[in-house]
């Protein structure tokens, strides 16, 4: 995540959605994902939550506390709902960036559902570009690649293979559970 990008800001208003929340507590959440969004350093989260509350997307509370410092709770605003609806409403990057893909998959989960197919499908077609490529890269090896760069290309398509058939599966499995939301 890049420091002050607009993607990881509109992810932070995405988390204050659902609760309002300190900068550790961001931190914290992120890191219990188990680094499938990579662990920002608070180097990265307060200059983020800044700037939104320059904005005007987030409002802070200081919470006094007496044996240590102040917290600084931040809480998303109306304005700042409307930013994050803006944005998930773009389509994700359509580059294989995972990154990119978790974020908006996370913060488009309670879209329609047409929204969230679209997402699964734009990736679909990124994985199996990216699977592509992989695979043209492993005939430009030629007859005797390294084991080094056999195992990487290797990795790499397995990787893909696993996400295409997981993709593959989530969508056909949102089109049986969620035929009248638009899942098809």
């Amino acid at each position: 995540m890049v420091k002050g990008s607009v993607r990881f800001r509109n992810f932070i208003l995405g988390l204050l959605v659902k609760r309002s929340m300190s900068g550790y507590d961001t931190r914290r959440l992120l890191r219990n994902l188990g680094g499938l969004l990579g662990t920002p350093s608070f180097g990265a989260i307060y200059p983020a939550l800044h700037a939104l509350l320059e904005d005007g997307l987030v409002t802070v509370e200081v919470v006094p506390h007496p044996t240590r410092p102040p917290r600084k709770i931040y809480t998303i605003t109306d304005a700042g709902k409307q930013a994050l609806r803006e944005w998930v409403a773009q389509s994700p990057p359509s580059s294989t960036d995972l990154r990119a893909f978790i974020m908006h998959l996370m913060l488009t989960g309670d879209s329609i559902c047409d929204r969230l197919t679209a997402h699964l499908r734009q990736r679909q077609e990124a994985v199996a570009t990216h699977h592509s490529d992989l695979e043209q890269a492993a005939r430009e090896l030629g007859e005797q690649p390294s084991l080094g760069e056999l195992v990487a290309i290797e990795y790499g398509l397995a990787i893909a293979s696993a996400e295409m058939a997981w993709l593959e599966g989530k969508l056909a499995q949102l089109s049986v559970e969620q035929p009248d939301a638009g899942c098809r």
